[in-house]
């Protein structure tokens, strides 16, 4: 006990060092802050983050792991921002969503957010200035593309300044914990459809129900204990819920990434991604053609989807994601030399590759 004891003493000690540290870092913060606002810059600079975040890793020679010391030091730059200036998130909610779990593991738990229950909200918060950044879903590793995002991003003059990868793991949540319970199943299309295998399995012949999101179907089954939800593990402890099962997604490897957009692209990193929406006259090989120069170019190109223009019949518009910063010189000639051969071209943003964890 007494080498117990004696560990425990030089633990209170470090600790006594570490917050003696972070009240340091807390006041240059602050300073900070005060610069950024006299000069007009912004207070949040995800390239700095990354900095951080790299220098951190090169130096830990362990115990801890870098994904360990990546949530630590989220926490202590998400109050630090705090302290430079109160930050607003908006995103689609309610809370306990899975776009709200991935704000979290994005910006930490300092930050203030505010829910929306639709996808053109969290647009309209971010444009009439009453929220810095607005988190929306994209795609899914499963299902594809939200178009409710990229349909959006068409019309909206706002910049996509991030992404966030989330490991999706669905859970199917009731008042009781009792599967034989269930009449009924609410939740988002996605996540439903997500879930098809498990839900025919378990649940064949229970009528499914689509709501806004997946905290949505939490509440009302907190309200109604014939309703199972299919939700997170977060929403369960929020909404007063029990788990019938746990993961019930079809596939293990289910993932969704989130755009988080602003008024400004991000400055460049090093590894980044720039998103594109364009569109081309139809006619055969347009496709191939308008893509050529960034074969020509060596740029990476991580998706392209299509969608019909709604104000015209059997036209449509491309997103396209890249590899690179619109700033890198092979990227920006490989944009213009697109732009010659398209009727429309829209730069959606350049941002931050982020890492799948």
């Amino acid at each position: 006990m007494s080498d117990i004891q004696n560990y425990r003493k030089k633990v209170d000690e470090i600790d006594e060092k570490i917050l003696d540290l972070l009240s340091q870092r807390a006041n240059l913060a602050i300073k900070i802050g005060d610069i950024k606002r006299k000069n007009n810059k912004n207070i949040h600079s995800p390239k700095r983050e990354k900095e951080i975040y790299e220098k951190l890793f090169r130096k830990n020679n362990g115990p801890l792991a870098n994904e360990s010391i990546r949530y630590i030091y989220r926490e202590i730059i998400s109050a630090s921002l705090a302290l430079e200036k109160p930050i607003k998130i908006s995103f689609l909610g309610p809370e306990a969503s899975f776009t709200h779990l991935a704000c979290i593991q994005r910006f930490g738990l300092s930050i203030k957010y505010h829910s929306e229950d639709y996808i053109k909200g969290v647009f309209d918060d971010v444009g009439k200035g009453l929220a810095m950044y607005g988190v929306v879903p994209v795609e899914n590793s499963t299902e594809g593309a939200i178009n409710l995002t990229l349909d959006m991003l068409l019309e909206s003059d706002l910049k996509i300044c991030g992404e966030i990868l989330l490991s999706i793991n669905h859970n199917l949540l009731n008042k009781t914990g009792i599967i034989k319970d269930v009449r009924q199943v609410v939740s988002h299309p996605q996540s439903i459809a997500q879930c098809r295998e498990w839900l025919d399995k378990h649940l064949s012949g229970i009528p499914l129900n689509e709501v806004s999101s997946n905290s949505r179907a939490a509440v009302m089954a907190s309200k109604n204990k014939s309703l199972a939800a299919i939700a997170s593990s977060m929403a369960a402890d929020l909404y007063g819920l029990k788990i019938i099962n746990k993961n019930i997604e079809d596939n293990v490897n289910n993932f969704t990434r989130f755009l988080i957009i602003g008024k400004s692209s991000s400055e460049r990193t090093g590894d980044d991604k720039t998103s594109l929406l364009f569109s081309a006259k139809d006619r055969a090989g347009v496709l191939h053609e308008v893509l050529r120069p960034f074969a020509e170019n060596k740029i990476n190109l991580t998706k392209i989807e299509s969608r019909p223009l709604k104000k015209k019949a059997w036209e449509y518009i491309f997103y396209l994601d890249l590899l690179g910063h619109f700033e890198d010189l092979k990227v920006k000639k490989a944009i213009k030399s697109l732009k010659s051969k398209c009727i429309f071209l829209k730069i959606l943003g350049s941002y931050p590759r982020a890492k799948q964890n």
